[in-house]
């Protein structure tokens, strides 16, 4: 095919919303070897993989201990478990999430009290969860969401102040900067989520605790396997939630290119800002104090549905992150919050665009010429 040929094929061909590990066939075939060494070890359940990637990410992460556990909404489920919040204790989590952060609580058994977040970042601040603050909040669920880092200090400030855990969800956010600490490490424990379509993707379910404190570590440790350190002593009423080690000898492969894919991210989402520069949507900025590793790249419009219509038959996939603001779903109809509108505001405006490490500069300008084409 000739070069004009071959660039009008390449522009007929989709653009998806991310790649995932088959797209590279060198990482594939070091995955695929490393899962047939962990079959035929038949080490299948906290094999020495396990304890290998938790101290490698703890060290990543500037934690002391890191605690691999079989998903993020158990991460979060867990160390409230340890932190002894349940019955009686109200959590506060923001509205602009995923819902997992709040079933977490839910399944700890104490009761999530939902913060309405910032109109230009979508995140939770300290002014709006000093306003939320009640006589039995136990902790606060400051979530570094798509990506982009919280304001910590002064979240934590106010959490000391007034007697409160600070428990990081960091699901979108591995290998992000807080100030000169990563991610995760700043709060009481940070929480991640290993999904497959994060920054730091296994191959399934899969999530880690990190933290400075022993007790914590050790607690979330005992409740991941059944409350037992001696088989068949059990100390505590635990449950399985233990990570496999197929899954973490991946993450161990994949933790050595996290911060070379996270510089892609960034160098692709600087360039995707910068052709978005006069098109009918907003991006949402950044403060000089926050990072961003682009889990997603999501703007706002106020025709969001429209703009979703225009882009679909030019082949760019589009996706909303997410589109009912927890405190509206039939779950938590009942919950307790102060008014929210920023978030319901949210949840009607915001659409994620194509990001991964992979995506081209082609494939960049494609996606801003389509949205650029856009008439509201």
């Amino acid at each position: 095919m000739h070069a004009a040929g071959a660039l009008i094929a390449r522009q007929n061909l989709p653009v998806p919303m991310t790649r995932l590990d088959d797209s590279d066939p060198a990482l594939m075939q070091e995955l695929l070897e490393t899962v047939s060494r962990v079959a035929r070890s038949a080490e299948f359940t906290l094999g020495p993989d396990v304890p290998a990637f938790e101290a490698e990410f703890a060290a990543y992460c500037g934690s002391r201990h890191a605690i691999g556990v079989s998903s993020g909404t158990d991460a979060l489920a867990l160390t409230l478990r340890a932190l002894r919040i349940g019955p009686g204790d109200e959590v506060l989590v923001p509205a602009n999430t995923f819902i997992g952060t709040a079933e977490a609580v839910s399944m700890a058994g104490a009761v999530p009290r939902f913060v309405d977040v910032d109109a230009h970042t979508g995140l939770v601040t300290a002014d709006g969860i000093r306003e939320a603050l009640g006589p039995r909040t136990r902790c606060m669920i400051p979530v570094h969401l798509y990506g982009r880092t919280v304001d910590l200090e002064p979240i934590v400030e106010l959490a000391r102040e007034r007697g409160v855990a600070v428990v990081e969800d960091a699901c979108q956010a591995h290998g992000a900067w807080v100030g000169l600490r990563r991610a995760g490490a700043v709060g009481d424990a940070g929480c991640f989520s290993f999904y497959p379509a994060k920054n730091l993707g296994a191959w399934g379910d899969a999530g880690a605790v990190v933290t400075d404190d022993p007790v914590l570590a050790d607690r979330v440790r005992l409740i991941r396997a059944h409350g037992e350190r001696v088989r068949y002593h059990h100390e505590v009423v635990g449950t399985t939630a233990r990570m496999d080690t197929i899954q973490a000898a991946i993450l161990r492969v994949k933790l050595r290119r996290l911060d070379p894919w996270n510089a892609a991210r960034r160098r692709a989402g600087a360039a995707l800002e910068a052709a978005l520069h006069g098109a009918p949507v907003t991006v949402v900025p950044l403060s000089l104090l926050a990072d961003n590793v682009f889990h997603q790249f999501v703007v706002t419009s106020a025709d969001r549905d429209g703009l979703r219509a225009h882009l679909a038959p030019r082949g760019i996939a589009t996706a909303i992150h997410y589109p009912i603001p927890i405190h509206q779903t039939p779950a938590y109809a009942a919950a307790l919050h102060h008014p929210l509108p920023v978030s319901g505001n949210l949840a009607q405006q915001i659409i994620s665009l194509p990001m991964h490490p992979g995506i081209t500069d082609e494939e960049i300008a494609r996606t801003a010429h389509a949205v650029h084409e856009f008439a509201p």
